[in-house]
């Protein structure tokens, strides 16, 4: 679908809420906390994985809400510049369809990053940055809010997200293939939106079928049921991989923690009683933008990571990073035996 992406970042920038107060000398003192902060996590994540040594540690950039929006704006228009739009009737008609369609596509997406722009502690965007290298933010104001909620130690708090983003970054960074990999992944599914779309309507019988035998629980399950075999086999190559990538920061975070975060027990339990709780809009809208679903990206493919690495050691889970061959089938993602079986024989 064709978005007005400038339309898309002023929606969000002016929706999004606005922080915490703090003062000037606590913003500043924030902001070099995290950027120390990201700085030194990188160090300890590849001491932990033994992955990337000898990269360079580019700065993080501290941002706020309104800036972490337009960033995320950029970085999935650029992730979507393969994906060819949809096919509209020429002439006056067809342009004026394709801007309602791309100004509606813009104020969707602007709501949608305004909710998520005061959640999002911090983020890698492999296609972001100078030369579209790679950035990581880390979105103060939010960080701060966290910290405030949570009750717990400002320096290992912001440590503890800094080790959690410089995994991904780490991930993208160290693994040449998998810039490319992913973001072909996700031009392959976007571009076959148009063509699940038409062939669920041919399937209309059969998806009503399912629904009344299988009553999805999430949106995630809703949206499956609507694809056609190809694309749910990208879907489900997509799906194995970000819970991996999400699995293994979580992993990394909590094994490097206790080094050097002293509090990480205290702030891993209360923030997964955090991150499960809101209020009930609060869950309705975590529900409907699949937010709930991130959440459980995170404890599966937490588990897959923990598993793996019990039977083989993180030397034997660095094998996923060897091909797009080696990374986890989804169906593996919650059998990681299966996956230690077929890469480690």
């Amino acid at each position: 679908m064709p978005v007005d992406w400038g339309l898309a970042a002023a929606t969000g920038a002016r929706l999004v809420p606005a922080g915490p107060a703090v003062t000037p000398e606590q913003a500043a003192a924030e902001v070099r906390r995290l950027r120390d902060g990201a700085r030194v996590s990188e160090q300890h994540v590849r001491e932990l994985t033994g992955m990337g040594a000898g990269l360079p540690v580019p700065e993080a950039d501290v941002v706020d809400r309104p800036d972490w929006i337009r960033s995320a704006v950029d970085g999935v228009a650029t992730l979507l510049d393969d994906v060819p739009g949809p096919r509209r009737p020429e002439g006056l008609v067809g342009d004026a369809v394709g801007r309602v369609t791309r100004s509606a596509a813009g104020l969707q997406m602007g709501t949608l990053l305004a909710f998520l722009g005061s959640r999002v502690l911090g983020q890698y965007d492999p296609f972001g940055g100078p030369e579209r290298a790679g950035r990581l933010l880390l979105v103060a104001p939010n960080v701060v809010a966290a910290q405030r909620a949570l009750d717990v130690d400002g320096d290992d708090f912001a440590l503890w997200v800094c080790l959690h983003e410089a995994t991904h970054r780490l991930q993208f960074t160290a693994v040449p293939w998998l810039r490319d990999h992913f973001r072909g992944e996700v031009a392959t599914f976007a571009g076959n939106i148009d063509g699940s779309a038409s062939g669920a309507v041919d399937r209309l019988p059969e998806i009503l079928k399912a629904l009344r035998r299988e009553r999805p629980t999430d949106g995630l399950a809703l949206v499956e049921m609507f694809q056609g075999p190809e694309q749910r086999a990208v879907l489900d190559r997509l799906l194995a991989l970000t819970t991996l990538l999400e699995g293994h920061a979580e992993h990394v975070m909590d094994a490097v923690g206790p080094a050097v975060v002293p509090s990480v027990a205290t702030i891993r339990a209360r923030f997964t009683t955090r991150r499960r709780g809101g209020g009930l809009v609060d869950r309705l809208l975590r529900t409907l933008l699949g937010v709930d679903a991130k959440i459980r990206q995170y404890e599966q493919g937490r588990v897959f990571v923990d598993q793996v690495v019990d039977t083989v050691g993180l030397p034997g889970l660095n094998a996923v990073w060897t091909s797009p061959d080696t990374l986890p089938r989804r169906a593996e993602i919650t059998d990681p035996a299966a996956w230690v079986a077929r890469v480690h024989g």
